[in-house]
């Protein structure tokens, strides 16, 4: 198998590759971009209490612009909160405030998909939140987005190892009809990476209590990736669920067409297409490594693999606050 030159060729039309300063930037794993979506010379760093949260672009710096009570700009081009925004109850409302408000003018595409549900933005996942916003404009201010997805896998007597995968619904706002891991969901305001895990193995897979008791921490897997609704540094926490081979998952939550057993074997070239959600290709292809079936026999550049699936977001963010942007 030639896993990382599959694994290049699917990234290469998903990340642009850049030289600037900006943490983001840095995410590039030395890949021509097949088109990109931005100039991220001209994104600036976005600032709260003096910390880097994420990144802007320049069209979201522009619309930021409008709000100097909200958003300020200093000389190197830093983007922050306003200091007279103390607390996160206040920053958390004049920042929905302003979503609101371009969501009305529908300024942005990402906030079609407005979801009444919240992403909280901290300096690292252990610290303290700053603020929360609607999850679906997290992308707008380049910042850190957690996630759950769970392997769900059985040793079938016929198909031998295989991993059951979902067809999300045409009518979910995001990969609407992609291919994707068995359980995934975001991690919302007031839940747990757990909580999160066993909440959507139950919605969306109706699994029930005695076989979640099964469900194994398997780490985490974390990557940057842009589209047209803008930058997504996503960060995903594994659960690895052994199933019976009688188990079959049915979805309750109407957010999943259909599921589908597919052997290991087919897996490789299931999550390569175009067919499958991007977010989710990372988590299978650390699946199939952690259990063997990449290993250093039948992929040669295996560390460089594993490399491209731990890219360091919380590092690199913590070692830009100092640094200026470069002008446009």
């Amino acid at each position: 198998m030639i896993i990382l030159q599959m694994l290049i060729s699917w990234l290469s039309t998903r990340i642009a590759k850049r030289d600037c300063k900006l943490p983001c930037t840095q995410l590039s794993f030395g890949l021509q971009p097949a088109r990109t979506f931005c100039d991220l010379q001209r994104c600036r760093p976005f600032l709260v209490c003096g910390k880097q949260v994420g990144v802007m672009q320049a069209k979201v710096v522009e619309a930021a612009c409008r709000y100097p009570d909200v958003f300020q700009m200093d000389s190197s081009g830093m983007i922050s909160m306003h200091p007279s925004l103390k607390t996160y109850e206040e920053r958390s409302a004049r920042i929905n405030h302003v979503l609101t408000q371009w969501r009305e003018e529908r300024l942005f595409v990402t906030l079609k998909g407005w979801r009444n549900e919240c992403y909280e933005v901290r300096t690292g996942f252990a610290d303290p939140p700053l603020l929360k916003m609607d999850r679906s404009a997290a992308c707008l201010f380049g910042v850190r987005q957690y996630g759950v997805e769970i392997n769900g896998y059985t040793r079938h007597p016929q198909l031998g190892m295989s991993l059951w995968l979902q067809r999300r619904a045409l009518t979910k706002p995001t990969w609407p009809g992609k291919w994707d891991n068995m359980v995934a969901g975001g991690l919302s305001v007031g839940h747990s990476v757990l909580d999160t895990a066993l909440k959507e193995a139950e919605e969306e897979a109706s699994i029930p209590a005695h076989l979640l008791a099964n469900l194994r921490s398997a780490g985490s897997v974390s990557f940057y990736f842009e589209s047209e609704r803008g930058l997504f540094p996503n960060t995903e926490f594994v659960y690895d669920l052994e199933l019976p081979a009688d188990f079959v998952p049915h979805n309750s939550d109407g957010e999943v067409d259909i599921f589908e057993l597919v052997p290991v074997s087919q897996v490789m070239e299931r999550i390569f297409t175009p067919e499958y959600k991007t977010t989710s290709c990372p988590t299978t292809l650390d699946f199939l490594i952690r259990h063997g079936f990449i290993n250093s026999d039948n992929e040669p550049r295996l560390p460089e693999l594993v490399e491209l699936l731990h890219i360091p977001l919380h590092y690199l963010y913590s070692q830009s606050s100092s640094q200026s942007p470069i002008s446009p």
